[in-house]
C-alpha cells in the first residue's frame, strides 16, 4: 500500500503568509497604541473621547454589515470593541507626576529604562581621608523616568527622587544599541556617561523614543573654522 503526500498549494501559503505578516503588523501596531493610550488615559476628556469614537466604531461595525453584506466576522470585531468601550475603567490623571513635571519646567517624559546609579563607598572613603575621590560602588538599578527640561534632563526614580541630572548643553552624544537580549541608551557628556536599559519585548520601542527625543533637545555642536591666516607682505 503507497502513500502520496499532499503538496500545499500556492493558495495555501499565500494565505498563512498574509495571516503571518496581518499578525506582526498588529502586534507592532499594538507597540506603538500602548504608550499613546497610557497618555490618553491621565487626561479626563481624551479619555472619554476615545471611549466614545471606540463605540460608535464599534456599533457602525455590528448595524452596517448586518444591513449592506452578511459578514459576521466584522460584526463579532465590532462587538468586542462596543463592550471594550463600555468595560474600560475610569481615567486615571497623574497629578503627582503632572506636578513634577510643572515645577522642573519639563517638555516631555520619556521611559527612562533602568538606571544604575554610582554612590561612594564609606569603607574606601575612611581609607583614603576625606579630602581624596572616593571610590565608587554600583547600586541597584532602578526604574526611571527622565524629564526632559529646556537645560537638564532629570532621571527620578520611582518615588520621583532625583538619581542623576544630566546638563543639555554639555550632551555630546545619546545613542540606543542592542546589548544581548536587553537594549541600552548610552547618554555622554563631559567626561561622563550614564546607561539607561530596556528589558522585556517593547526595549527596542522605548529606547529608540527616548534616544529620538534627547537628539530633539541636544544642541548641535557647530564647527570650527579656522583662522585665516594673515596676509604677507
Amino acid at each position: 500500500m503507497s502513500t502520496t503526500s499532499t503538496p500545499v498549494s500556492p493558495v495555501q501559503e499565500s494565505s498563512v503568509a498574509r495571516l503571518r505578516n496581518f499578525g506582526l503588523g498588529a502586534l507592532f501596531a499594538l507597540v506603538l497604541l500602548i504608550p499613546k493610550l497610557l497618555n490618553i488615559r491621565r487626561d479626563r476628556h481624551s479619555w472619554l473621547a476615545f471611549r466614545i469614537v471606540l463605540a460608535l466604531g464599534g456599533a457602525s461595525l455590528v448595524i452596517l454589515p448586518l444591513s449592506l453584506w452578511n459578514s459576521w466576522t466584522a460584526a463579532i470585531a465590532g462587538l468586542a470593541m462596543f463592550l471594550a468601550a463600555i468595560l474600560l475603567p475610569a481615567a486615571k490623571p497623574d497629578t503627582i507626576v503632572a506636578d513634577t513635571a510643572a515645577q522642573l519646567g519639563a517638555l516631555v517624559i520619556v521611559n527612562g529604562g533602568a538606571y544604575q546609579r554610582k554612590t561612594p563607598s564609606p569603607d574606601d572613603s575612611r581609607t583614603r581621608g576625606a579630602q581624596s575621590m572616593p571610590w565608587l560602588a554600583p547600586d541597584a538599578a532602578e526604574t526611571v523616568q527622565l524629564f526632559v527640561c529646556p537645560d537638564r534632563i532629570w532621571a527620578l526614580d520611582a518615588q520621583l527622587h532625583p538619581l542623576l541630572v544630566i546638563p543639555i548643553s554639555q550632551i555630546t552624544s545619546a545613542t540606543a544599541a542592542v546589548s544581548g537580549d536587553n537594549w541600552i541608551l548610552r547618554v555622554r557628556w563631559e567626561d561622563h556617561s550614564a546607561d539607561f536599559q530596556y528589558r522585556g519585548i517593547f526595549a527596542e520601542h522605548l529606547a529608540r523614543v527616548a534616544e529620538s527625543t534627547l537628539r530633539g533637545v541636544i544642541h548641535p555642536i557647530l564647527p570650527v573654522l579656522p583662522q585665516k591666516r594673515a596676509a604677507t607682505a
